[in-house]
C-alpha cells in the first residue's frame, strides 16, 4: 500500500483538507502517517484533531512539543502563551475523548525500514532502542497518575543520555531528544538554544542527524519540528517540516518513490520556534 509521510500541521485545517484531497486524486486510500505537532499556532486545531483521529486506522501519528503541550495546558499544568490556539480544544464537549486519544500516541514508532519521531534521535540510540524508550514515555502518558509525569515532564537538564538513567530525569531526556532536540554538541549532549537552519552551523554544535557514528544512520528516519531547516531529502533522512503555520507549504512524501505533494499556506504565526 502506499504510504505518504506529512509534515507538521500545528492546526492548518483548511491546508490539511487541500493535501488530503490531492493525496486522494493521486493514490485514494493511501496510508497516512503525520510526525507530530498536529495541534497549535494554526487557527483550527479542534478542527484538526478530530479530522485525524476520524481517519482511524489509515492514519498513524507521533506525538510531537506541541501536543504534549495541549496535554499539559489541558490539566492546568501549563499556562497557554500568548501564540497558542488551544481555546477551542479546551472548550469542545469532546475534549476528553479527544485528549485521551492523543495521549494514548506513540512518541516514535519504525515500519518498513524507516523510524517515525517528531524532531530526532540521540547518536547514541539505535532504532530498536528508540522504540523501546518511546514506549517508556508512551507507558507513563497512559497510566492513570499521567498528570503527576507531565507536571515534571519539562525541563533541559539531563541534557544527554546514559543507560543508567532512571526516574524522571530518564524519561525528561527521552522526551526532549525525540520532540525537541535539533542540535548535538560534539559529546553528543543536545543544545536548545539554537533554532536556526543549517547554512551557519554555530561553533561546536552540529545537527543531531550528522552526528558520526549515529545508530540509527543505516535507517530512514522520517522526521518534523525543524522549520528553519526545511524539507530535507536525503539517502537516509526525511525532514518535512516546511513551515505551513508560518507562510510556508504543507508537505506530504510518497515513501515509495519520494515524489511530493505540496500545498501553499497562509501566515498564520510570525517566523519563530516550531
Amino acid at each position: 500500500m502506499t504510504t505518504y509521510a506529512i509534515g507538521d500541521l500545528q492546526g492548518c485545517n483548511g491546508q490539511l483538507s487541500h493535501l488530503l484531497d490531492a493525496i486522494d486524486t493521486h493514490t485514494p486510500d493511501a496510508k497516512l502517517i503525520f510526525v507530530g505537532d498536529i495541534v497549535n499556532r494554526g487557527p483550527a486545531s479542534l478542527a484538526t484533531l478530530r479530522r485525524i483521529k476520524a481517519l482511524g486506522p489509515r492514519a498513524r501519528i507521533v506525538l510531537g512539543n506541541h501536543d504534549l503541550n495541549l496535554l499539559a495546558v489541558s490539566c492546568g499544568l501549563r499556562k497557554p502563551s500568548a501564540s497558542d490556539t488551544l481555546d477551542d480544544i479546551l472548550q469542545a464537549d469532546d475534549r476528553e475523548e479527544l485528549l485521551t486519544w492523543l495521549r494514548h500516541q506513540p512518541l516514535a514508532f519504525a515500519e518498513d525500514d524507516r523510524l517515525f519521531v517528531h524532531a530526532g534521535v540521540l547518536p547514541q540510540w539505535s532504532v530498536a532502542q528508540t522504540v523501546a524508550l518511546s514506549r517508556e514515555v508512551e507507558n507513563a502518558l497512559q497510566r492513570d497518575d499521567w498528570v503527576d509525569f507531565l507536571r515534571n515532564m519539562y525541563g533541559n537538564a539531563p541534557a544527554g543520555w546514559h543507560d543508567e538513567l532512571q526516574g524522571i530525569d530518564r524519561l525528561r531526556v527521552i522526551v526532549n531528544a525525540l520532540t525537541r532536540i535539533r542540535f548535538c554538541n560534539r559529546d553528543g549532549t543536545m543544545d536548545f538554544k539554537t533554532a536556526e537552519g543549517i547554512e551557519q552551523i554555530p561553533a561546536g554544535l552540529q545537527p543531531w542527524f550528522d552526528m558520526p557514528n549515529r545508530g540509527t544512520a543505516n535507517t530512514t528516519v522520517v522526521f518534523g519540528h525543524w522549520s528553519t531547516l526545511g524539507l530535507l531529502v536525503r539517502p537516509n533522512l526525511l525532514g518535512l517540516d516546511t513551515g505551513c503555520v508560518w507562510g510556508g507549504k504543507l508537505t506530504a512524501i510518497n515513501l515509495q518513490d519520494r515524489s511530493l505533494i505540496q500545498v501553499d499556506c497562509p501566515q498564520h504565526q510570525r517566523p519563530g520556534k516550531s
